[in-house]
């Protein structure tokens, strides 16, 4: 079993700055697509701008078209995840449960987190923490985001408060994106594979669609790596949109990517953000594993570090705490933007997303704290994490499975191709079914917009007795020993009512 590099963090050894902040996640509802996004089996509801009311059930006749459609999404996309929840993992009360290396969140450093949340700094009330506040965000909260992104994203000059508002996630940012920079039925550009859940954040509330810019793993050349994304393949997504009768208004990019763990380099980034400005598309890039990068070779550039932004009145920047910070449950998004009017008509919507006083003020405690961010939390994470990466990454390579990996995320892409004998999604489906009965929930392919059976999505961010056991039931999946690996002493667990297969 690999070790995690450890230190004693029960008090600092270095001096802490004077406040510190907690993070709230912006788990960007990687619940719905950590273990499965769809059913292969069911297509997009198409209710107008999306597609045919008449797909959707008859039956919930209490609901509107568009709450069917807000049911069809919760009812497609969350199998695997139900049926972790009724069998999880637990080494002690059931050691026989399910392991999940399918959803992205960070649980490698909750003894550093619980500390520096539990400090006294944290603890405030006072009344105007208890009143309504700007929509956009108490104004102390925002100078700090701004200070805080203006120095880890290196921007060329400070970026201002102005420009930021503050929302309770990821998810939201996208959902209220959407809604203020589209009509119903247009749609974003989106590389594929993309994180799946941005499907029903854009759609829920805004009824906008996704065009997918389909990217293969062939690699053409040198100077080409897998699912590489170009501005020829935006252009001609774009084209085949059009053809299609959809207006296209957007172009949404992760960076770094999710599931690739791929990082854009300027040159490209620069590339992407002409190509969007000559054909006036909104560029969504979300940076939500921006600090998350723990291989220094990998180069990571914010968006927000170019010199010049080729249209920055059409270029607006998320990042949120879920994923750098490992506080996808406590809900914190940020977005910039230089945009007036979408900055105030998405914090318009903050009255619906909005963050308690209490919450922002502890956020603005943690980003401030510099100290303990550079000098404790983020060494330390990265350490955990390169480690926990070099675990799986060894075991893939014992087995003989290619994979893609460049040092950040939380996550590795993983090439199972060679265990689908006729090469077809229902092989995949069936091949995530085996892993979740042999109790390991992965994400496949699929949900991702992957046009290639046979991706799968491995977590390593996780505490090393899970990781290894859960690697363990892999190994037993794939050599065709689907019994479940459980840790001494075992106890037996109740099978889960409805697998929902």
């Amino acid at each position: 079993m690999f070790t995690l590099p450890q230190k004693d963090f029960s008090a600092p050894t270095t001096c802490l700055g004077p406040t510190c902040l907690q993070d709230l996640g912006s788990s960007h509802g990687d619940d719905l697509e950590g273990e499965c996004s769809r059913k292969l089996d069911q297509k997009l509801p198409e209710l107008p701008g999306v597609g045919d009311s008449a797909m959707l059930s008859p039956d919930t006749s209490y609901l509107s078209s568009r709450g069917r459609m807000i049911k069809w999404f919760w009812d497609s996309a969350e199998e695997g995840y139900r049926t972790y929840h009724m069998d999880e993992y637990d080494e002690n009360k059931n050691p026989s449960g399910i392991i999940n290396l399918g959803v992205s969140e960070n649980k490698l450093c909750f003894d550093l987190l619980s500390w520096r949340l539990s400090q006294s700094d944290m603890q405030r009330v006072e009344p105007s923490l208890l009143q309504y506040a700007d929509w956009r965000g108490h104004l102390f909260l925002r100078e700090e985001v701004a200070k805080f992104l203006s120095f880890y994203c290196k921007s060329p000059a400070p970026l201002r408060p102005e420009n930021v508002v503050v929302l309770n996630g990821g998810a939201s940012l996208f959902s209220a994106l959407a809604t203020v920079l589209c009509e119903a039925g247009e749609a974003f550009l989106i590389p594929t594979p993309y994180y799946g859940a941005i499907t029903q954040h854009v759609c829920l509330y805004g009824n906008v669609r996704l065009a997918c810019v389909y990217l293969d793993s062939e690699v053409t050349g040198l100077d080409t790596r897998p699912f590489q994304l170009t501005v020829e393949k935006l252009e001609m997504a774009l084209r085949e949109a059009h053809s299609e009768g959809v207006k296209v208004k957007g172009l949404i990019l992760i960076n770094p990517q999710n599931p690739l763990g791929d990082i854009y380099s300027p040159e490209e980034l620069q590339e992407y953000l002409v190509f969007a400005k000559r054909h006036k598309l909104h560029v969504i890039v979300d940076e939500v594993y921006m600090l998350s990068v723990f291989e220094e070779s990998a180069g990571y550039r914010s968006v927000l570090s170019l010199e010049r932004l080729p249209d920055p009145q059409r270029t607006h920047v998320m990042w949120a705490t879920s994923k750098d910070f490992g506080m996808s449950g406590l809900r914190f998004g940020t977005l910039y933007t230089e945009n007036q009017d979408v900055a105030t008509a998405v914090a318009s919507l903050c009255r619906y997303h909005g963050l308690s006083g209490l919450v922002q003020y502890q956020m603005a405690q943690l980003l401030r704290d510099r100290d303990w961010i550079n000098q404790v939390y983020l060494p330390e994470n990265h350490a955990r994490l390169k480690a926990a990466h070099t675990y799986v990454s060894e075991e893939l390579r014992a087995l003989g499975i290619p994979f893609l990996s460049r040092g950040a995320g939380f996550f590795i892409w993983v090439d199972l191709r060679k265990y689908l004998p006729k090469g077809t999604f229902e092989e995949e489906m069936l091949l995530w079914r085996r892993f979740l009965d042999n109790k390991v929930l992965l994400s496949f392919g699929k949900a991702f917009e992957c046009k290639e059976p046979g991706w799968f999505r491995f977590v390593f961010s996780d505490q090393a007795h899970r990781l290894c056991l859960g690697m363990q039931r892999v190994r037993q999946v794939l050599a065709g020993k689907s019994q479940v690996a459980e840790d001494p002493p075992s106890s037996q667990s109740q099978e889960p009512s409805d697998q929902r297969r």
